[in-house]
């Protein structure tokens, strides 16, 4: 991809996801994750209906009318987006494939993370850390953050999220935000995610394609699995094999969602046909 082209599509990107984050979750977010504490702001006059325990009594005496103290949310958080770029991500039978539906995803949420002056961090991963950029703030380290999402050419085919899950535990030493995006076509993090759990506020969402769910009888067909890299005819005719794959798919599914669960932290499928506007404005809501 050429640099020119690049830009294009960063920009082309920016504008939809800057859009929904600007119009739809801002607000959400924050109400979503709350900040550290409170501070104190300032002093001002009491007003009926004001809490007396926040008189300042010092103020009060100075000025022989009552003052009171005015705290506001301590607000800096950070937000870590572990994004999956293994060869499983560019399987889609839609109109976009899950890689696209992952950065666009990452976008809004880092979006909407500038809106409330967080930091923002990205951690990319196949069956090794491909990536990380550390939590930094601003539009300018956004922009390159969706560069990466959109640009970055992994290593590596296979999937290791519990892997990728243990690093993160590794450099994020502060309470953070983390979102792992990713199909889940592993089994291999529950025991890591229930320890980040303990610290972290996480979320996971599986983005899926429902042709992984249910294989089509359509006869002798060759499959090239987008990990390994291998082809292999497969009789799509045999119930047998239908069903094999089907409970595969089942078998991960039920996996994330346990997972997660365990771990007390938030869970989102997201098919690659449905709108994860919906999916994460409602999530946000249900916080």
């Amino acid at each position: 991809m050429d640099t020119k082209e690049l830009l294009k599509k960063v920009r082309k990107i920016e504008i939809k996801t800057r859009r929904l984050s600007d119009a739809v979750f801002g607000g959400e977010y924050h109400s979503a994750f709350k900040g550290r504490g409170m501070t104190f702001s300032e002093v001002r006059k009491y007003q009926y209906g004001d809490d007396v325990r926040n008189i300042d009594w010092n103020v009060t005496a100075k000025y022989h009318e009552p003052f009171i103290k005015v705290f506001e949310e301590e607000r800096e958080l950070t937000l870590m987006l572990v994004a999956d770029v293994s060869g499983s991500t560019l399987f889609g039978t839609q109109e976009q494939v899950k890689k696209e539906i992952i950065t666009e995803l990452c976008a809004t949420l880092a979006f909407s993370a500038l809106q409330n002056n967080d930091k923002v961090g990205l951690l990319l991963f196949s069956d090794q850390v491909e990536l990380f950029l550390p939590p930094k703030k601003g539009k300018s380290y956004i922009l390159r953050i969706i560069r990466e999402l959109l640009e970055f050419e992994p290593q590596h085919k296979t999937t290791n999220v519990g892997g990728a899950l243990e690093f993160m535990a590794g450099v994020l030493k502060k309470k953070a935000i983390v979102f792992v995006l990713s199909d889940f076509m592993a089994t291999d993090y529950d025991k890591t995610l229930k320890i980040i759990g303990r610290k972290h506020d996480v979320t996971g969402v599986r983005v899926y394609d429902h042709r992984e769910a249910v294989m089509p009888n359509i006869g002798l067909v060759q499959f090239k699995d987008q990990e390994s890299g291998k082809s292999t005819m497969v009789n799509t005719s045999s119930k047998s094999t239908r069903n094999k794959y089907a409970a595969y798919h089942l078998e991960c599914a039920d996996y994330f969602k346990n997972a997660f669960t365990k771990s007390d932290s938030g869970a989102i499928d997201l098919e690659t046909k449905e709108s994860y506007t919906k999916k994460l404005l409602g999530y946000f809501k249900a916080r």
